[in-house]
């Protein structure tokens, strides 16, 4: 939804990029300048989607360049998705098998096994 900041913050020291109810066109932009914001000078960042209802292509965009942009320094994306919507959508388009997908931020912090299974 428009007008729903995406909150930074640093969990010990990893950048935490927190995604409002909705990801779609009119908010892609703000979600792109957060995660961009979040990984100045930090290579590994976590986007916590666990809020996160609906991401469409816009936001899944936003996604795969940032995890390129992490990969080229170094780093990586971990990604925090549990809702049936997102892991839907994260299996239909594959970009689930692109990313670490965890169900909860303490594992991604914890860099704990990614709990992203294909559905059937």
């Amino acid at each position: 939804m428009a007008g729903q900041p995406f909150e930074v913050r640093i969990v010990g020291s990893v950048p935490v990029v927190s995604a409002p109810e909705e990801i779609d066109i009119s908010n892609a932009a703000e979600f792109r300048s957060a995660l961009q914001s979040a990984a100045a000078g930090r290579p590994t960042i976590v986007a916590d989607l666990s809020s996160t209802e609906y991401c469409d292509s816009s936001g899944l965009n936003v996604l795969v360049r940032a995890l390129r942009r992490a990969q080229e320094q170094g780093g990586e994306l971990r990604l925090v998705a549990s809702t049936s919507a997102v892991l839907r959508i994260l299996n239909v388009t594959g970009v689930g098998k692109m990313l670490k997908v965890y169900a909860n931020l303490e594992n991604a912090l914890a860099d704990r096994a990614p709990t992203f299974a294909p559905m059937s």
